[in-house]
């Protein structure tokens, strides 16, 4: 059937597309016109899940577990399981995700396409890290059994590799052990851009889990302020009751325009920097808000309205990332057309797996902006001005619109490598948008 799909940021949308469901990871894929791409559950905010004019292969069918030892913690389960499956099934026996993204609603052959980070970066590194082995079947119907055993381009192209080297139809990952569905944290609120990475350096080493909400329309001496946010895993207070699933409610319906603009933006953050009157603040909280605090809202991305959002997510090298945020947020607080959900964040130093991974040793800046059309689009370039001169690079599973000269300047050491590797049956907007 045709279907006009749009990623979850509602932009953009991509017309005439054919969708196939997956239904069994022993199947050959069915024979198509014109070109394919894997889509798992459309969680992308940019156009990397859209194929105008071509095939989508959903693999939302291959939703089963193969195998789980609950001794040594791996599992072996379908590219469509999505996260919230496999806590469900393993949180019980004391194992946990070794990296999660901010949202459980995304499939496990999504979390190896995008290869996924988390707030332990600095610890665990991506998710490609604690992928045993996986299974990908290309379009001219073989199946490679792609080992981290047996490092090989093929599996370092398919992590972080966007769907575009063919289907993975299962995978094994590592999982961690923990003591149990609890995290003692400690919020910090904190005055300027010094004292983020001041907190972050003296946090690396003894915590698990950190990352910083800031204010981006702040300016002068409290541009950065913010909350930073500290934990590890713990064993809880019994007595503590346990949410549900997660998801208190759903956004209703879709605005006529963004909720999110420049009468909201301002009083919504100034109070969230000032919702916590102490300076320290430490508790327990439960895995489901400390990781996914989005996902307890249904739809949330209907906020924005019919137009949509876009996310700029940059990742900004370690010399000169101070600087280069700086600039960011002076240019953000200029122009009036700030972000709620502006997460500010230092990676580690361990190596990615994949030729297209976007996490490297820096500093990670994600903003949301509703699309209010060109002014938005405008801001954006000047944005990406700034990360191209610092010699960063944006994320491409969050981008709807960056230049192809500045994915090549961020990806471009290992473009020519990872063309080798693509399916010629498999193809993107995305990837045609910066290939052009």
């Amino acid at each position: 059937m045709s279907v006009a799909y749009s990623s979850w940021g509602h932009y953009p949308e991509a017309r005439n597309q054919q969708l196939v469901m997956i239904d069994s990871r022993h199947a050959a894929l069915p024979d198509i016109e014109g070109n394919a791409l894997p889509r798992g559950n459309g969680r992308s905010y940019g156009d990397s899940c859209l194929n105008t004019n071509g095939t989508l292969l959903c693999s939302r069918s291959l939703d089963r577990f193969i195998a789980f030892d609950p001794v040594t913690g791996i599992l072996r389960a379908e590219a469509g399981v999505t996260l919230a499956q496999v806590i469900a099934l393993t949180l019980p026996q004391g194992w946990f995700l070794p990296v999660t993204p901010g949202t459980r609603w995304v499939t496990l052959g999504g979390a190896i396409s995008n290869d996924v980070h988390g707030k332990n970066h600095h610890v665990a590194g991506t998710f490609g890290h604690h992928v045993r082995a996986l299974e990908l079947l290309r379009s001219d119907g073989t199946r490679e059994f792609l080992s981290a055993d047996a490092p090989s381009a093929r599996l370092a192209a398919t992590i972080g590799g966007l769907g575009l080297t063919g289907l993975i139809t299962w995978c094994e990952i590592q999982l961690k052990r923990i003591p149990g569905p609890w995290l003692d944290t400690e919020s910090i609120r904190f005055d300027s851009l010094a004292d983020f990475f001041q907190l972050s350096a003296d946090s690396a080493a003894s915590y698990e889990y950190t990352v910083a909400w800031i204010d981006c329309l702040a300016k002068g001496r409290t541009l950065g302020r913010g909350h930073f946010i500290r934990s590890d895993h713990a064993s809880g207070d019994p007595s503590v009751p346990v949410p549900g699933d997660g998801q208190k409610l759903t956004f209703p319906l879709m605005p006529p325009m963004s909720l999110v603009n420049r009468l909201t933006l301002r009083p919504f953050n100034t109070l969230y920097y000032w919702r916590q009157p102490a300076r320290r603040v430490r508790s327990q909280q439960h895995y489901q808000g400390y990781f996914y605090p989005l996902d307890g809202i249904g739809r949330w991305n209907r906020i924005y309205g019919p137009r949509g959002f876009l996310q700029h997510q940059c990742v900004l090298p370690t010399g000169v990332a101070r600087d280069a945020v700086s600039d960011l947020l002076k240019e953000i607080s200029r122009s009036g057309q700030g972000s709620f959900l502006a997460v500010l964040k230092e990676f580690g130093n361990r190596p990615s797996p994949g030729m297209l991974s976007f996490p490297r040793s820096g500093t990670t800046l994600a903003l949301d902006f509703p699309n209010t059309g060109p002014s938005v689009f405008q801001l954006l370039q000047r944005l990406d001005c700034i990360v191209a001169e610092a010699g960063g690079a944006l994320y491409p599973a969050k981008d709807a619109r960056m230049s192809p000269s500045l994915f090549r300047q961020g990806f471009g050491a290992s473009l020519q490598a990872f063309q080798e590797h693509i399916d010629p049956r498999m193809s993107s907007d995305f990837w045609r948008r910066v290939m052009e």
